[in-house]
């Protein structure tokens, strides 16, 4: 016969109660509409040139002037990103010899901007400048925002609540708290990158004749965030 240690392993809990110890398993949820916290735009600088070193002028002088101006609004950029940039040549259709008929000159940039006042001003005259393509906005919340936390713990408000419902109907309280889980936390996924909204875009070819253009009216769209519990109670044994 062995002496026991207190060292050996526990049965697993099953995931149901005993009769001295029943359990409630309940789901809890939460809903919010909220206001945006950042905007997302795409700038696309664009050139053209019979040769690659024209074409690669024209686009680093535009991609300058775009740079520059989201660059004055100062604060209200939050983040600033230049992406791919690229010079492709362009064939004749016709012939057999492979010839360069022009060279297409791109480059993407990115701008979050928190100052949603600036960012219809901003938007327009970036699409004022000559060979510039806006896309966006896309609105958005930060991974980080109170919003996030107010659905959690609404959800987590809710389960408790509805445990407790449960509890009172059979005229019993709750005893403790087993278990408290996100919905899917077994098997996580990736965090989603909100879309924000309906993509719009915005291209023109400036010209001297060209009045300055009144800067958008942007209506940020409202975010929604969700949030799932799955939570186990225990219970003092009822009267049935």
């Amino acid at each position: 016969m062995t002496t026991p240690t207190g060292h050996e392993p526990q049965p697993p809990a099953l995931p149901y109660g005993t009769p001295d110890a029943p359990r409630i398993a309940v789901h809890g949820q939460a809903h919010l509409e909220v206001d945006p916290e950042i905007a997302r735009i795409g700038i696309t600088v664009t050139a053209r040139g019979r040769d690659r070193r024209t074409a690669l002028d024209d686009l680093t002088r535009r991609n300058t002037t775009a740079l520059d101006l989201i660059k004055t609004y100062g604060d209200a950029v939050e983040r600033l990103e230049t992406g791919a940039i690229s010079i492709t040549p362009e064939l004749t259709k016709h012939g057999r010899a492979e010839r360069i008929r022009t060279y297409h000159g791109r480059v993407h940039i990115t701008a979050e901007l928190t100052d949603f006042t600036a960012l219809g001003e901003l938007t327009t005259r970036l699409a004022d400048l000559d060979l510039t393509r806006v896309d966006g906005p896309w609105w958005a919340l930060r991974p980080d925002s109170p919003a996030h936390r107010q659905a959690r713990q609404q959800a987590v408000h809710e389960a408790v609540q509805r445990a407790r419902e449960y509890a009172d109907a059979l005229g019993t309280t709750l005893t403790a708290l087993v278990e408290l889980a996100d919905t899917g936390a077994e098997n996580p996924l990736p965090y989603p990158q909100a879309p924000g909204g309906r993509m719009r875009s915005i291209a023109h070819a400036a010209s001297a004749e060209d009045a300055t253009a009144a800067p958008l009216d942007l209506e940020p769209q409202r975010q929604h965030v969700h949030a799932q519990v799955n939570a186990r109670f225990t219970m003092a044994p009822p009267r049935l």
